[in-house]
């Protein structure tokens, strides 16, 4: 089988994965309040179910993303965290009791920490100007998994059957539904998944007649760029650092600027067989775009999830809104949220990452001042409300997309290349504990939406001025490997 052809069944597979994480969520989060009913669970269990699923994965994310920077092997990674997946939701099939049912969705959770793994092989398999592209369309599967999860909900409510001694119905059905899609995945991924090598080092080992083609895919540094040493490099006299140029876009690295070891390595093409070889998690994540991009995945998820938790009563108590109504109002996001990742897909080929962050955080700015005005106390006729909520919304939903996918993208070029699991392991974490504490901070404040929303906005307004006062470092660092530091030209 040809090395494209191997590619293509990988990012299935990759796709695959994302797609049944999102069919998971919306599958399960409808019914798993009701099932925890059914064996009498005090209401706080609910708050436990769905923090236990996050905790479990924030913390095996570095763990997964460690292991396959190590070997360069991302297959394992995958197999292995798809068998917490399937166990956990075969635990939640069984739901003898309400504990079982708490520590199935943590079992589950375990398995998500594969999808750092996953991160780590598309950084290193995809050049930095396609990286947005492809982050943006694993993106896109997960969400179209949440738009087409609550149609197999339409099925499994129908469910009322034995298997042996286990009840087969509307609340344990969902978990053996997943449990057949994971165990599915697990077959693809052992047939179908190939752990490749990125295409720069695939080409220098195999060589080819498309040796030029590939080579623009993967190589930082282009004809484009390398044209006009006036426009691109600057001035190379002295000791003066290489202008670089990112999607037309020309700015001057500070003189003495730390730039992460993958980058380094790029440009001097040194091979270190252990990552973590002389690797500062100060030095790496300690840096200023670095905390930047960190605070942007926290405050991001922090204000989605709260807001997610705040819709449904606040739709209830002003609109009358019933499971149907809601389910056709999460419809509705899950298709602009996916058009939004299209557009971002899209725009991605056109403009830098940083530019379509500032976008997103001016679109978030934008919705969260309008809720503070017309959703934090709503008055008026019941279509006026509406229309606000409606506008409220969308607003919301539509900065998503360039969020989320121009700071993933930003994250792994500001970030060492050998090290991108671990480091796409650490994000998730931080976006992890986001995904906890947003839904307990809005969930007290139901009736205080004032003080939930102005939490949320000065959150905003903070990462809006973070990103303000860095934003020259927002860009993946540059080398030209002609070169020499001082401490070179001494030591030459």
């Amino acid at each position: 089988m040809d090395y494209q052809r191997k590619r293509r069944l990988t990012h299935i597979c990759i796709g695959l994965i994302f797609l049944f994480s999102g069919i998971e969520y919306a599958v399960i989060l409808p019914t798993i309040w009701a099932y925890l009913q059914t064996l009498h669970a005090e209401p706080y269990f609910l708050g436990l179910g769905l923090a236990a699923f996050s905790f479990s994965g924030l913390l095996a994310g570095p763990v997964f993303g460690q292991w396959s920077d190590k070997t360069l092997k991302t297959k394992p990674a995958i197999l292995f965290g798809n068998l917490f997946e399937i166990a956990g939701n075969f635990m939640y099939f069984v739901g003898i009791s309400k504990w079982l049912l708490l520590a199935s969705r943590l079992v589950a959770g375990i398995g998500t920490g594969a999808v750092a793994s996953i991160f780590g092989y598309l950084t290193r398999a995809t050049s930095s100007e396609e990286r947005a592209t492809v982050f943006a369309a694993v993106m896109a599967c997960r969400q179209f998994g949440l738009l087409i999860g609550p149609a197999f909900n339409l099925f499994l409510r129908y469910c009322n059957f034995h298997i042996g001694p286990f009840v087969v119905n509307k609340y344990t059905a969902p978990g053996l539904f997943m449990c057949f899609l994971w165990i599915l995945l697990q077959v693809l991924v052992v047939f179908m998944y190939s752990d490749l090598q990125p295409l720069k080092i695939h080409i220098q080992q195999t060589g080819g007649e498309q040796e030029e083609e590939e080579k623009t895919l993967v190589c930082n540094t282009s004809d484009e760029h390398m044209a006009n040493d006036n426009s691109v490099y600057g001035s190379m006299t002295g000791r003066e650092k290489p202008l670089a140029s990112v999607n037309g876009e020309v700015f001057h690295p500070d003189e003495d600027r730390y730039i992460s070891n993958g980058h380094i390595e790029k440009a001097n093409d040194e091979v270190n067989e252990n990552p973590f070889q002389n690797f500062s998690a100060t030095r790496e994540y300690l840096r200023e775009e670095v905390v930047v991009l960190l605070t942007a995945q926290f405050i991001t998820l922090f204000n989605q999830t709260a807001l997610e938790t705040m819709v449904t009563p606040l739709t209830q108590k002003y609109f009358g809104f019933g499971e149907l109504e809601n389910s056709i109002m999460y419809f509705l996001c899950g298709a602009e949220v996916i058009a939004g990742f299209v557009l971002v897909r899209c725009l991605s080929t056109r403009f830098a990452d940083r530019v379509i962050l500032a976008v997103g955080l001016v679109i978030c700015n934008i919705s969260c001042i309008w809720c503070i005005i017309f959703l934090a106390d709503p008055k008026g006729q019941w279509g006026i409300l509406l229309a606000e909520f409606i506008i409220g919304v969308f607003l919301q939903v539509l900065g998503l997309p360039f969020v989320a996918v121009s700071q993933i993208s930003l994250f792994s070029k500001v970030t060492a290349e050998k090290t991108q699991g671990f480091s796409q392991g650490l994000r998730r974490s931080v976006g992890g504990i986001a995904t906890i504490l947003g839904p307990l901070w809005a969930g007290g404040l139901t009736q205080n939406l004032y003080v939930m929303l102005a939490a949320m906005m000065a959150l905003l307004t903070l990462l809006t001025v973070m990103m303000g006062l860095s934003y020259k470092y927002l860009v993946e660092p540059q080398t030209d490997p002609t070169y020499r530091t001082a401490q070179e030209e001494e030591e030459a």
